[in-house]
């Protein structure tokens, strides 16, 4: 169960390999997690994790989980939940995509979608009427700034964003007084494998500080997360920005 300050003793991350996740588990289990999921395909990457964590004294497991397999979701995250109570699922899984060749290639644009949404509505819902089951839990969205307004450099991503963000906030609202906690995440740009090469924003983030606003969130029962917190204001003036001068804004 939870502690007074809202952080969990046992933490299942959807995206096991996600360097934000693990970022975030490393720093719960700091605190007082001491169980830990990573699900994710199965992969020497993913072993290596849950070692890295087992040796931080967690007993950390891994499951085989597949986001562009909807159909399995019920089952696979069902045996989870069937091993004892999740304090906090973390949503972490996402793919980036190239967009200049995406936009090209429909089928690798649909599997962007697919990724991010699609599969994190599925996940998103049977993890949410698991926690709802048990009387108790969080779940934390890992969404992105990208979704509050899609650019023309990454549309394609940011449409998938943007539906996962309305999304979450939808099932917080549907949640509300059920006991279980909905709090979404909108990081910048984040400094990870997979962003290496991209061009880095003026407030661009690491795992480490997004790691560090989740825990304060969850200690606040926020709902909404800004990593940086500045972004909010940021974001503000550029949804409402002319259409015609954001086209020409140099991001």
């Amino acid at each position: 169960m939870k502690d007074a300050f809202g952080l969990p003793q046992s933490l299942l991350v959807l995206g096991g390999t996600s360097e934000i996740a693990l970022a975030t588990a490393r720093r719960l289990i700091a605190r007082r997690t001491r169980t830990v999921w990573l699900a994710g395909r199965p992969s020497s990457a993913l072993d290596q994790a849950a070692e890295n964590l087992r040796a931080l004294g967690a007993d950390a497991r891994t499951v085989a989980f597949d986001a562009l397999d909807p159909e399995s979701h019920e089952t696979v995250l069902g045996k989870v939940f069937a091993e004892g109570d999740i304090d906090l699922v973390l949503l972490a899984f996402g793919i980036h995509g190239d967009q200049a060749h995406d936009e090209r290639d429909p089928v690798r644009a649909v599997r962007v979608a697919q990724t991010n949404y699609t599969g994190a509505v599925s996940a998103g819902l049977v993890t949410a009427r698991a926690l709802q089951t048990q009387g108790h839990g969080s779940l934390v969205v890992l969404s992105s700034v990208a979704g509050e307004r899609p650019r023309r450099a990454d549309f394609i991503y940011g449409s998938s964003k943007a539906g996962l963000d309305a999304f979450a906030q939808g099932l917080g609202d549907a949640l509300h007084g059920t006991g279980v906690h909905v709090m979404v995440v909108r990081p910048g740009s984040v400094r990870t494998r997979m962003t290496a090469g991209r061009w880095q924003t003026p407030l661009a983030t690491t795992p480490e500080a997004v790691a560090t606003a989740i825990e304060l969130g969850l200690r606040r029962r926020s709902e909404t997360v800004w990593v940086p917190g500045a972004l909010r204001l940021v974001m503000s003036a550029l949804r409402h920005a002319p259409r015609s001068v954001f086209r020409r804004l140099p991001m």
